[in-house]
């Protein structure tokens, strides 16, 4: 290998050095690369395996690809869904002494997929208004901790299916910027007014292509997001006022809050001059609270809506076996023991990839309810589980890492459309 090697990485996979980063990345073989759904990018995006997982290998600058790798772990320490950064290579080059540009390895998310992959044939309304939902949570969340995205789109997020809602994860920080003293309301604006524009552009190339049903509006989705960011960030944020009499509505709001996935950290509660009036205002909110006592009670990591399902059966569960008297923890590892894992270990070995756990006892719950409203009776779990694994799970494609065929890059100018997505290597005539 030509020129001098530079791995920059916290927690460096001695396998990084077996790729063969003395080619151009658009010349790799085909057996250092994994297919995976692609959506748009500028840069040129690679996946291959590495240790047993898949990665995603991105040609940049040296300074951007720094730049990324730093960004996406402090976005990690603070808690926000991103993919996760495990290298920056730079010094490359080939064996005739030609420099190579520099790259930034993250690790593919299992079970996670780009917009684009989320349907077979047609994109639906609704279902584009859970993704737009979704990514209006993950723009909240990142506009809370101070982080300007500057590229938000649908193209820039990964999608995990979470309890019938998908749980959105940034993809690409190049654009971004960290502000620790917070947004201001232009700021916010701006991303806003990016995420409109650019969300309406994805799903209109969609209805060109005939990728999309044809009740779906894009402008409206598109300002769906605007009307849905606004909502969240004004129950996170505003202020509230009431009457000193009406102190339950501090515990009102701590339950919305949390009915939404997200915890106080601090509440600021003022009371007016002569003590007639009360305002409560959240002063620092953390996403996950379902997620959190979840794996509190039990060790399973999951998504938010996927920990509230599980919460709400092992609720049920406590309820039926009249052990409203007994220790959570306690009734929760009986639970996971008796009803999680039993309906995990019973997934047939070819089919795992199918869906991750948590998801997998979700839509059993579902097709369990369906089976008994149809039958006007109970259901047994086994019995519901053995239709569901028949009749349902093995219909369906593998979400682990999802295969498609390889596409070779194509050559795009300065001026393309930058989404950065992590899944993709290709331009819009692939997707039409």
């Amino acid at each position: 290998m030509s020129g001098s090697l530079n791995i920059t990485s916290a927690t460096a996979d001695p396998a990084l050095l077996d790729l063969p980063w003395e080619l151009p990345l658009a010349d790799w073989p085909s057996e250092s690369i994994a297919s995976l759904p692609k959506g748009i990018s500028r840069h040129l995006v690679r996946f291959a395996n590495l240790s047993g997982y898949v990665v995603a290998v991105k040609e940049t600058t040296a300074e951007m690809a720094r730049g990324e790798y730093d960004m996406l772990r402090t976005l990690q320490r603070l808690d926000i869904p991103c993919v996760d950064p495990l290298a920056v290579i730079t010094g490359r080059g080939t064996e005739s002494g030609d420099e190579l540009p520099s790259v930034l390895v993250t690790r593919h998310l299992r079970f996670s997929l780009p917009y684009r992959a989320l349907f077979s044939q047609q994109l639906r309304p609704d279902t584009a208004t859970r993704l737009v939902d979704a990514l209006a949570v993950l723009l909240v969340r990142l506009h809370i901790v101070g982080f300007f995205w500057g590229d938000v789109s649908l193209s820039n997020t990964l999608f995990r299916r979470d309890a019938g809602a998908f749980a959105a994860y940034l993809v690409d920080a190049e654009t971004g910027k960290l502000y620790p003293g917070g947004l201001s309301r232009g700021q916010r604006e701006n991303d806003l007014e990016i995420a409109r524009v650019n969300i309406a552009g994805e799903l209109m190339d969609l209805a060109a292509g005939g990728r999309a049903d044809e009740d779906l509006d894009p402008v409206e989705l598109s300002n769906g997001i605007v009307a849905a960011y606004r909502q969240l960030w004004t129950e996170l944020t505003g202020s509230e006022s009431f009457s000193s009499h009406e102190r339950w509505r501090i515990r009102s709001r701590v339950e919305r809050l949390n009915d939404l996935g997200f915890d106080i950290e601090e509440l600021a509660i003022k009371t007016a001059e002569g003590g007639t009036t009360v305002r409560i205002q959240p002063k620092v909110v953390d996403a996950g609270h379902h997620q959190r006592r979840l794996l509190r009670l039990t060790g399973l990591d999951t998504g938010e809506n996927q920990a509230r399902r599980l919460l709400n059966d092992l609720d049920s569960y406590i309820a039926a076996n009249g052990k409203q008297d007994i220790d959570e923890e306690v009734v929760a590892h009986e639970w996971l023991i008796r009803v999680f894992e039993p309906v995990v270990k019973a997934i047939p070995r070819e089919l795992k990839g199918k869906l991750e756990p948590a998801e997998v006892f979700h839509q059993l719950l579902e097709h369990r309810y369906r089976l008994s409203e149809a039958r006007d009776a109970d259901v047994p779990l086994a019995e519901a589980l053995s239709s569901y694994i028949n009749d349902v799970l093995r219909h369906r494609r593998d979400e682990a890492t999802v295969i498609a065929p390889p596409t070779e890059a194509l050559d795009l100018p300065l001026d393309a459309v930058d989404d950065g997505d992590e899944d993709t290597t290709t331009d819009w005539r692939d997707l039409v």
